[in-house]
């Protein structure tokens, strides 16, 4: 069976649109809320979920993740819970869900054990922002047994190397806005035209780009040099930011990132 991710990049190519990928922090400030939230940006005009695996040090997250991350981890999410939660989802929607995670949390859960759940509960594709592209061999065999694509990250110093991790990626390419954690910027200065030159109308799978990005200016600036957007910090500082309109304040800003990626 073909990955979602690759029939949403097909199906968004056919109408001339750019992704909007969406993250949220699992069980900030509850596994319900987070629930409601999903649905709620899919309907509002995200294309893709990446749901975030809680942990206790996430050092490639600024304060605002780190400290949703904190939350949910005091009010006693685990992987599992997880993945009770993206069975309840699988009831109600066929878009294409990820796990945004460190590699300790999948060492510790058992590699094996942890990909077959993938498998099982319909999870499409995992970010690992700790795993160098180096030691992908640590989890890649068993991501490809069971199905589940593991997705591949750039940063801006990675130019002389996009195209070797392109050239190995499935699903999409992750680009790192900038350099440092996630987290809004005012202003992202990296210069992309450089950057994606090596894969510019080439690749052989779609990029995104991610980190910093946090309103609909950003989002259709970012859109012009790829295949969509990665939008995080600003959705979690959203919904810590409207206690009992969580769900619908997150779909209010999908639905304003989304706007300008549909010509």
């Amino acid at each position: 069976m073909k990955n979602r991710i690759d029939s949403c990049f097909e199906q968004l190519k056919a109408k001339g649109e750019k992704a909007l990928i969406t993250f949220v922090t699992s069980g900030d400030p509850d596994l319900e809320t987070t629930e409601k939230c999903v649905l709620e940006m899919l309907d509002k005009g995200a294309d893709i979920i990446e749901l975030g695996v809680p942990f206790s040090d996430p050092i490639a997250e600024g304060p605002v993740i780190q400290m949703a991350s904190q939350r949910a981890l005091r009010g006693g999410v685990t992987l599992d819970k997880i993945f009770d939660m993206v069975t309840h989802l699988r009831t109600k929607t066929d878009k294409p869900l990820l796990l945004m995670m460190y590699i300790n949390t999948i060492f510790k859960y058992g590699t094996e054990k942890f990909f077959k759940k993938c498998r099982d509960h319909e999870i499409d594709g995992v970010i690992v922002p700790d795993l160098p592209f180096e030691e992908r061999d640590e989890i890649a065999e068993t991501a490809d047994k069971y199905g589940v694509y593991k997705i591949n990250l750039v940063a801006p110093t990675s130019a002389d190397r996009v195209a070797m991790i392109a050239a190995e990626s499935k699903g999409f390419l992750y680009v790192v806005s900038s350099l440092g954690v996630t987290g809004s910027r005012s202003e992202i200065t990296t210069d992309f035209d450089k950057l994606l030159a090596p894969i510019k109308g080439k690749s052989p799978v779609p990029y995104c780009i991610g980190f910093g990005i946090s309103n609909a200016e950003q989002s259709a600036k970012m859109a012009s040099y790829s295949d969509g957007v990665i939008v995080g910090s600003a959705i979690v500082r959203t919904i810590n930011e409207n206690p009992g309109a969580e769900a619908q304040k997150a779909g209010e800003l999908a639905a304003a990132l989304k706007a300008p990626l549909r010509k």
